[in-house]
This record gives C-alpha cells, structure tokens and sequence, in this order.
C-alpha cells in the first residue's frame, strides 16, 4: 500500500470514529499513523490471564523465538501490585514541550498532550503503551484520564515515564505499569507527537496491534502472528512444571526430575 494510499485510509477511519463520537480532537490527523487493526479474541486473551506465571512463561517463550520482548518489573514496576492485564497494544508517543510551563500558560497555548484520543480510539481490552523516554518530571496520565480509560474498558497501561493522582488511580482500581509518580501535570510539559506509530517502552519495540502481557514481575510484548503460538507454548510449559511441582513434593528421584527439566529447555 502507498503512503497517499494509507493516509486515504486513515482519513476514511477518522471520519468514521468522529461520526461514532470516538475522536477526542487534540492530536492533529496527521499524527494518527492508524485507527483500526486486528484484535486478539477475547477467548485468547482470558487465556493468557489464566497462566500461573504469566509473564515468566511468555518471556521463555520470545526468547526461543528470538525475539526481544520482556521488561523487567524493577524498570517499570506494577503501580497496584497483583494486578495483571493482556490485551492489544495501542501507542502514544510524548515529547518535550519547548516553552517552560510559565510561558506556555502565559501564551494561552493550546494543551498538546491528549491520552484520552487514545482512550476513545481504543477497544475493550486494549492497553495503553505510553513511550516518554523515561521522563518522570511530568505526569503522562491522572486519575481523570485513567478514569476514562477504565470506563472505555481498557485493561491498563504501560508508561515509560511518570502518572500522578496515585491515590485516585488506586481507588479506581486501574492497573499501571510506571517509572513512579510525580505532582506534576504535562500540561504545558509534553505534546503528544504520534498515536499508534512504533514506540520504544524501555528498551524494547511495541507495536500498535502487539499483544501485552504484564503482572508483578514485569511487562511482555508478543507480536501479532505470534500470539497464539506462545500461548500453546506457555501451557505446555505450565503443565510440565505442574508435574514438576508434584513430583517435587513427592520426593521424586533426580533421575526422574532431571530429564524433564532438560526437556523444557531443549524443546524450546
């Protein structure tokens, strides 16, 4: 497909979503790389849910696939632990503002940050990856945009940089993947350069339409054509283990419990 080709489409698409009240209007249509793309099944996606060790599985997983997938919790830790979300990915790319914050209120500049375009774009299930290189000064997300968020059913989000309105985002019982928090809004401190191009989260690639996995011990992001295969791969590991455990408690011999430790490792 050409560019003017995909850009006729994503036009066609804007016109849709704003007929169907879904266009926050903040983020220019140029910035919009895509609207529309495929969903996981909501039967996969309970699937992944229903993995013991669910980001330690799918990690194994994208390793044998070669692929660089995982984020280690202690770069983005869980902001409400216990929570765990798997949904499609859906991206926002923040940048610096220019102006100081004073300036730019002064000036009477228009608000150039804008999760919520993403929110009212998004589907059930999806998750938010939010790419601010890291920047924990200003605040990416509050309760108010989580709130939106929450009621347009997402399943959480994933900053590469800070929220705030702790409290509030706990009370709402939305899960959050953070570098941590900060009092201070991105009002006048960021703009929002691009929704649902390529991002980096840490120090791995998230595309629009990846499929995202995240619990306590860190955050994992599996490509489309991948997903259903990792998920078969991820139960088979966690019925092997299962027999592992048992065998464990039962005492079993090392001569038995060896070759099925070796067989996992050497199928994958």
């Amino acid at each position: 497909m050409t560019e003017l080709m995909e850009r006729d489409r994503v036009h066609a698409e804007y016109e849709q979503y704003d007929k169907q009240g879904r266009i926050w209007g903040e983020v220019p249509i140029e910035r919009i790389r895509t609207l529309a793309f495929p969903r996981v099944s909501e039967e996969v996606r309970r699937a992944f849910l229903e993995l013991t060790d669910l980001t330690t599985s799918v990690a194994d997983s994208l390793d044998a696939h070669g692929i660089c997938g995982a984020i280690a919790q202690s770069h983005l830790p869980n902001l409400i632990p216990g929570k765990r979300i798997a949904g499609t990915a859906v991206t926002l790319r923040n940048v610096p503002e220019r102006k100081t914050p004073t300036q730019g209120g002064l000036d009477k500049d228009p608000i150039k940050m804008s999760s919520r375009e993403c929110h009212y774009i998004a589907e059930p299930g999806d998750v938010l990856c939010v790419d601010f290189g890291g920047n924990v000064e200003a605040s990416n997300m509050g309760g108010q945009s989580c709130l939106v968020a929450k009621m347009q059913g997402l399943s959480g989000a994933v900053v590469d940089g800070a929220v705030r309105d702790l409290n509030t985002i706990r009370e709402l019982d939305f899960p959050i993947w953070c570098r941590g928090g900060t009092p201070k809004t991105g009002k006048y401190r960021m703009e929002a350069i691009e929704v649902n191009g390529p991002v980096t989260i840490h120090d791995i690639l998230v595309e629009p339409g990846d499929f995202i996995v995240a619990d306590d011990s860190g955050i994992c992001a599996i490509p489309p054509q991948l997903v259903e295969t990792i998920l078969a791969e991820c139960q088979k590991t966690e019925a092997s283990e299962a027999r592992s455990r048992e065998m464990i408690r039962n005492k079993s011999p090392l001569s038995e419990l060896k070759p099925l430790f070796r067989a996992r490792y050497n199928e994958t």
